[in-house]
Order: C-alpha cells, then structure tokens, then sequence
C-alpha cells in the first residue's frame, strides 16, 4: 500500500498524464515506417516502455534540478519535492531507473536507437538547464519532445527519412509555442530570479503572438509530412481540425487574462496529439484499403 501511493505522489510529481503530449507522436513515428517496413507488437512494446522510461526520467530530473527554483514560485512551492513528499534520494533513484529503462529498451528495438539513447538523454536532461542562460528554452523542450517521432521511426526503419524530419520540426515548433504559453505566467517571477524565458524576453503580448507564429510553423511541417509521405486525404481533414484546435487555444487567451492558460495547455494540445495519430492511423489504413482495392 505504502509503495503505490508513494507511486501515486510521483505520478502526480511528473504529471504521468502529460504523457499524452508525447507518446502519440512516437507511435505516429512508427506508424509511417511501418506502412514500408512492417511492425511487430514486440517493436510497439519496447517504442512505448522507451517513451514512458525517456519522458518520465526527464520529468523527475527537471524536478531536481529546480527544486529551489520552485520552492520560490508561489505557483510551483506546492509541488511534491519543495513541499518534502518526496525525498531527492527516492527521486534521484527512480529517475536513474527510468532512465535505463528508456537505454534497454533502445537497445531491444536496433542498433540506431541503441546508438543514439545516450545523445537522446543528454537533450532531455540538459533542457533543464537552459533557461538560466537563453530565452530559447523552449525550442530545447520542443527538441526534446521532437525527439519522440524520429525515435519512433527509427525503432521500425532503423534509419532516416524525411517524413520524421518534417514530424520532428513540427513537435519541435507545437512543443515550444505552448511551452511559451505556459511560461506566461511566470513572467514576473522569472524577471524577479533572473531566470529566461520569451514572455520575459518579449513581454506577454510578444510571447502569444510568437506561439502563434510557432503553431502555423507546426502547421506547415505537418502539411509536408502529409506531402512527402503521400497521405490519404482524410489526413488533410484531420489537419483542418488540428488548425481548428490550434485556433481555439489561442482565442482563449489573452495578455490581460491568462486565467485560461491551464485548458489552452493540456486540453487543447492533449487533445491535438491523439487527434494527430489517430488521423495518421486513419490515413494510412484507407489508403492501403484503397491501393488494395484498385489494384
């Protein structure tokens, strides 16, 4: 009993919900590489134990890094490590474990992604460093999430195309604009603590209009994966309702009030990322369908 309700304080430190953000788009990664190379159930085992062990360690290790960071934040002092639910020893213990969880997994999947774990750690753990020293923070955490589509690819292809190029600069560009988003509203503390950030940079009105900037971005890179991988054309109106939901969150915010910033965040954008592999799913599905049929 001790143990799972010490498991329920971690996932709640990690926000294991937030998950969502990520894994849709690994699975989407492999999904494309499997409409030429074929998937085994035994590759989507490892690919999902690889995200789980990647995305959770990082998250456990961003929480040690800003443990005093958060401890000053009004908004952040109630989190489980500044409010003492949690010791740094039993966090530190479950990040290592998660993180070579994510490093045998990679290995059980291909020699590429055995090769590339490492560098793949060194990205997502480094992220929580960056923004004592660069307003670009958030491009670091939208490469770290970037990452989850090439790697997904790569589990199934063993090598590289330009579909998880395309898929990875939109993560990359999605991940950044809400992450700026969500940096709003810190702007005051991160100016008070010297820390980095594009509202803090910018200004809030700045730093929406920017998100925005970086979401039609997004937009543009998953017109070329849909391009280049020559997708059926529900993928196109998938991508009409994914720009549909990009509009939405933006509408809900404000300069002047950002008390919707949780719903923008986590709604809206856990939403996007299923919505995105279910349309690739989709897409991909009818398309073998129809070449079935017309051949």
């Amino acid at each position: 009993m001790r143990f799972l309700e010490t498991a329920a304080v971690w996932g709640r430190m990690v926000k294991f919900s937030h998950s969502v953000f990520a894994l849709p788009f690994a699975l989407s990664g492999a999904a494309l590489a499997a409409a030429s190379d074929g998937i085994s159930w035994r590759q989507v085992f490892w690919i999902v134990a690889a995200m789980v062990g990647a995305r959770n360690a990082a998250m456990g290790f961003n929480r040690l890094a800003d443990q005093s960071i958060d401890a000053r934040n009004p908004r952040t002092a109630g989190r489980e490590l500044p409010r003492g639910a949690l010791s740094r020893s039993s966090v530190w213990v479950a990040t290592i474990a998660l993180a070579l969880l994510f490093v045998v997994a990679a290995a059980m999947l291909n020699a590429a992604c055995a090769v590339l774990a490492p560098v793949a750690l060194v990205v997502i753990f480094g992220y929580s460093y960056t923004k004592r020293f660069t307003w670009a923070s958030h491009l670091v955490l939208g490469l770290s999430l970037a990452i989850a589509p090439v790697g997904g690819w790569l589990a199934v292809a063993g090598r590289l195309a330009p579909e998880p190029l395309l898929l990875a600069g939109a993560v990359l560009v999605w991940v950044a604009g809400f992450d700026v988003i969500y940096a709003c509203q810190d702007v005051d503390f991160d100016k008070r603590s010297g820390l980095r950030s594009i509202p803090e940079r910018f200004g809030i009105g700045g730093a929406l209009a920017i998100a925005r900037g970086l979401h039609g971005a997004a937009l543009a890179f998953l017109a070329g994966v849909g391009l280049v991988a020559g997708l059926h054309p529900v993928y196109w109106a998938g991508l009409a309702l994914i720009a549909g939901l990009l509009l939405w969150e933006h509408r809900l915010l404000h300069p002047e009030d950002l008390s919707k910033v949780g719903v923008a965040f986590f709604n809206a954008n856990g939403i996007i990322s299923v919505v995105y592999l279910l349309v690739v799913l989709m897409s991909l599905w009818l398309g073998r369908v129809g070449g079935v049929d017309g051949a």
